[in-house]
């Protein structure tokens, strides 16, 4: 079959982007690896997919595909280049909007300088709902793997993190420690990993390990996970700037309760037609 995409990206995290409401589809993890793959397909962290609603407060419905293909319920950059994707494919004509993903409905709302906020609901703190092992709720966890016993925050952003504070980003054992921790016993439907480097209450650096996809230039709900750690432990403001190897982004959060905003660039890199076998 014949597929219409666009390629995005949000702060360098990367998209390819399919219509599915003007388009016929039936994509397989198969497909999916495909359209991820940087050699023989596209190459993207997440393949989006937008749909008609099931839910009807919801504008669209907001699917979410890992590169191994393995579906995910959240993506704060993909949900920012979902909404400008609509916009430019004339989807839609609303600068709000509200889409349907696994983990419920969520608003998205273009600014008029051109930025796209996502209001990424209420963090999850309770361990069964992350999912993480753990006896109870605390701010920070012991992990222990081969050669390391580790102090890290854990959270859900609409799907699970893990977050590590680091005294330098760039020298982090992304590549070492971030499989490891992604598929630790303790996380049964596997992690996303955080390196995070403080650098002053309103500014942090970040790298992530994402779950399905490796170390990635840019994650929202990572960046989202890592502010969000810091602020309960007192080291962060409110309001903070992420910067990751792609680019900033910033992160809002009033406290317990309320939601995480996430807001940063998008752009389009290129538009196209691919063929996928069934």
């Amino acid at each position: 079959m014949n597929v219409r995409f666009a390629k995005m990206h949000g702060a360098g995290n990367d998209f390819v982007i399919i219509d599915g409401v003007r388009q016929s589809l039936s994509l397989r993890a198969h497909n999916i690896r495909f359209l991820a793959d940087r050699q023989r397909g596209i190459g993207c962290d997440q393949v989006l997919l937008v749909e008609p609603p099931d839910h009807p407060d919801a504008d669209f419905r907001y699917r979410i595909f890992n590169a191994d293909g393995s579906e995910a319920g959240q993506c704060g950059n993909g949900a920012r280049c979902f909404a400008r994707f609509i916009k430019e494919q004339r989807l839609s004509n609303k600068r709000d909007l509200v889409v349907q993903t696994l983990n419920g409905n969520m608003g998205v709302q273009m600014t008029q300088d051109g930025r796209v906020l996502a209001n990424l609901g209420t963090p999850v703190f309770e361990p069964a709902a992350v999912p993480f092992t753990a006896d109870t709720a605390a701010l920070d966890y012991e992990i222990q793997t081969a050669d390391d016993r580790l102090r890290v925050g854990v959270l859900s952003v609409g799907n699970p993190h893990v977050v590590l504070q680091v005294p330098s980003c760039k020298e982090a054992p992304v590549t070492q420690l971030g499989p490891v921790l992604e598929a630790h016993e303790r996380f049964p439907e596997r992690v996303n990993v955080g390196f995070m480097e403080l650098r002053s209450r309103t500014e942090i650096t970040l790298r992530v390990f994402e779950r399905g996809a490796g170390e990635t230039l840019a994650c929202g709900t990572g960046a989202c996970a890592a502010a969000i750690h810091g602020m309960r432990l007192g080291l962060l403001d409110n309001a903070v700037t992420v910067q990751l190897p792609g680019g900033k982004l910033s992160v809002n959060w009033a406290g317990e309760g309320k939601p995480v905003w996430l807001g940063g660039p998008t752009a389009t890199v290129f538009e196209g037609d691919i063929r996928l076998r069934q």
